[in-house]
């Protein structure tokens, strides 16, 4: 599995504000007040359930922002599956850095692994034909950068980050312009030979007109599993045929048999439970005990 690589100016922003976040004026207190601060641990990361990791590189960023000296040993990779009880990570450092760190690392870690587990679900079931898993910018703020990578960690594939990279007629597009066809004519006299056109349809009828016009892809909009293999055979290759809208577990199969190219879903961000994982502390060593004398 390929990954992208996630800048290191999003991972330390991002990090940085959710320590703040966490760590309010006066940093915390309880381990402040109760914790040498000579005190050293070492913790592992462990996951309670099985599921696909994601989000490595911002819990590292978590431990290292507060002490530069913590050091974090992966065991698994971003993208590998899980199970219970395997050690995702090893961290070790002064036991206040690793307390402090803790939580806005598992936050992030049981965020996107979720995402990813949720999405190599999807995937599986889809196994064996043309469709592609996509997510959508049903997204939490913030966060999309790192959501959009926990969907590739479980083996789904990207759709448009942001407004500004590709061009998705929808609805409410052509309700303002009127037809479908003169909303497409009026997206490529705007954007630039470049920037790919897709636009939203619910109809056959919708379709027809659209593909008069040529776009690069069409959106089928929750269309039952017969009409989608009827647009897909009307549109004959002529466009990226995109099916969303109801996609489940239990139609997800159904609705890749039709024949689409990609399958968007905005569950597997905006829906997915969190994966669980925990930090757990080792006990200290206990010094050994001095042979008594006879």
């Amino acid at each position: 599995m390929t990954l992208p690589v996630l800048s290191p100016l999003l991972v330390t922003e991002a990090v940085r504000n959710a320590l703040a976040e966490d760590l309010g004026r006066a940093g915390d207190i309880t381990s402040l007040a109760t914790i040498p601060p000579e005190a050293t641990a070492r913790a592992a990361i462990v996951a309670r359930k099985p599921g696909r990791l994601a989000g490595l590189p911002l819990a590292e960023a978590a431990f290292r922002e507060i002490d530069a000296t913590v050091r974090f040993a992966a065991r698994k990779r971003d993208g590998d599956a899980l199970a219970a009880g395997d050690v995702v990570a090893q961290v070790d450092g002064p036991a206040r850095a690793l307390l402090a760190g803790e939580r806005v690392a598992l936050n992030y870690l049981c965020r996107l692994s979720g995402i990813a587990t949720a999405t190599a679900g999807l995937v599986a079931l889809i196994a064996g034909t043309r469709a592609k898993l996509c997510d959508t910018r049903k997204t939490t703020p913030g966060l999309r950068a790192f959501e959009k990578y926990a969907v590739r960690c479980g083996g789904g594939a990207n759709h448009r980050f942001g407004l500004d990279d590709a061009i998705l007629i929808k609805d409410n597009h052509i309700a303002s312009v009127g037809s479908v066809a003169e909303a497409i004519r009026r997206a490529r006299a705007y954007a630039g030979h470049l920037v790919k056109v897709e636009v939203e349809v619910d109809s056959l009828a919708a379709l027809k007109d659209a593909l008069t016009v040529k776009p690069d892809a069409v959106l089928l909009d929750n269309m039952a599993p017969d009409m989608l293999r009827a647009a897909v055979k009307m549109v004959a290759g002529r466009a990226v045929t995109e099916a969303s809208g109801n996609v489940t577990a239990a139609t997800i199969a159904e609705i890749a048999a039709a024949g689409v190219d990609l399958i968007s879903s905005g569950w597997i961000t905006h829906s997915a439970p969190a994966l669980d994982l925990a930090l757990d502390f080792e006990p200290p060593a206990r010094p050994s005990q001095a042979k008594k004398k006879r």
